[in-house]
């Protein structure tokens, strides 16, 4: 059995030799089993989870509100890693919302910390001793004095250096998959969006972009970056923005004028797919792969989170058909909440969607946000949680043909 861990308010975390750690499930409090703990990934970090109640199991076996000392301590995965189990709280004092992040049960045994994770994507590119490295600033420097009217490099700039964004930072590295940001606005109010929130709510983790670009700089930092020799990818749809293919006139020109000056590359977006017409441009334009978000693949709970504006889960099943059908390269981009998606219904549901829309890959993401504020505003799911190694082994018996991972990759063409 893995000990329980607790933080003291100057950040340091203990575990506690008497009590044990539970994992949490959607609503449900469980014991974790060993295939659902991995010793602490390189690039993890712990964080403390304030005005909650940790629930334990003491050594009779049975599960307690924890009233010690300290506060409820949680892992933050890196990418590549999907969380098995939620940390097991309860939100007792009607605390504020948490922060948005991906809060993941720890435990102690044998000397190590453990998360409660699975590996489920290896690539080296998106280590984290890839990024924030003391060249970092200079690079930054030296693009936008190279192209100084482009201001999107500006955004980016922030972003990499403010936010430490990955996929910024790649566009000044040269390499790798970079974003190009083009849309201030959305068609959807998702729960947990990281570039906007709602007044009095958890504060977003990095602004939105607050322009919109021309065709000419979007022109110009793609072939800045598709020039690259290390795997180059271009992505729309970033963090700081909202939704991109409400942008698809400006985005299809872009692609028209770049790849008619190379064919080097992959060109990307990352979207919710509801706008089907603006994915049908991009698409024809010659896009070579497109990823969907959904944290669903039922229509109540994906209408709860997304809370789109003028669309419905059947124009997201819509536009990856239409891209399928153009040969572009679909990834679902699935967010993704123990105790929900491994639910038996909500299983069923995306196996079908895959095989009807002909999806080609599946990636992970560890749903960002408060659990009890997602709890609160999506149905329940029908059936008992399957638990998320077995979810993995259903997804791998039932499509076998379908790449499950975390990564976008270069598409050969």
């Amino acid at each position: 059995m893995f000990h329980f861990v607790y933080a003291d308010e100057e950040g340091n975390a203990f575990d506690h030799e008497n009590l044990y750690v539970l994992g949490r499930l959607g609503n449900s409090f469980v014991e974790p089993t060993e295939e659902e703990l991995i010793p602490l990934p390189q690039g993890a970090g712990l964080t403390i989870i304030p005005n909650r109640t940790a629930v334990v199991m003491d050594r009779q076996g049975e599960f307690k509100k924890y009233r010690g000392p300290g506060f409820v301590v949680g892992a933050l995965l890196p990418q590549g890693y999907t969380r098995t189990l939620l940390p097991a709280f309860i939100n007792e004092q009607r605390a504020q919302q948490l922060p948005l992040f991906g809060y993941t049960a720890v435990g102690y045994k044998n000397g190590k910390l453990y998360a409660a994770a699975r590996a489920t994507d290896i690539d080296d590119k998106w280590n984290p001793k890839h990024f924030n490295t003391v060249q970092l600033a200079e690079k930054v420097h030296s693009l936008r004095e190279k192209l100084p009217q482009n201001r999107i490099i500006k955004q980016l700039s922030y972003c990499a250096l403010e936010y430490s964004c990955f996929t910024a930072q790649n566009i000044f590295y040269g390499r790798w998959e970079g974003g190009i940001p083009v849309s201030p606005a959305c068609n959807a109010r998702c729960l947990g969006c990281i570039s906007l929130q709602p007044a009095e709510c958890c504060p977003s983790p990095q602004s939105r972009i607050d322009f919109l670009p021309n065709v000419e700089e979007v022109v110009q930092l793609g072939l800045h970056h598709l020039g690259n020799e290390r795997e180059p990818i271009i992505s729309f749809g970033q963090g700081c923005e909202g939704e991109p293919s409400i942008q698809a006139d400006l985005i299809a020109e872009a692609i028209i004028q770049i790849r008619n000056k190379t064919n080097c590359g992959t060109i990307n977006m990352n979207t919710n797919g509801g706008n089907t017409f603006g994915i049908q441009k991009v698409c024809l334009a010659g896009i070579d792969s497109l990823r969907v978000s959904l944290n669903s693949a039922k229509p109540g709970a994906y209408t709860a989170y997304y809370q789109p504006q003028n669309y419905t889960l059947e124009n997201v099943k819509e536009s990856l058909r239409t891209a399928s059908a153009q040969g572009v390269y679909t990834y679902l981009n699935l967010l993704f909440f123990p105790g929900i998606n491994d639910c038996e219904d909500e299983v069923e549901a995306l196996i079908q969607l895959i095989i009807d829309t002909d999806v080609k890959a599946v990636q992970l993401r560890n749903l960002n946000i408060d659990p009890d504020v997602l709890l609160d505003k999506i149905p329940s799911p029908k059936g008992e949680p399957l638990g998320v190694p077995a979810f993995l082994e259903v997804l791998s018996q039932e499509l076998p043909t379908v790449e499950v991972g975390n990564y976008t990759k270069p598409i050969n063409k």
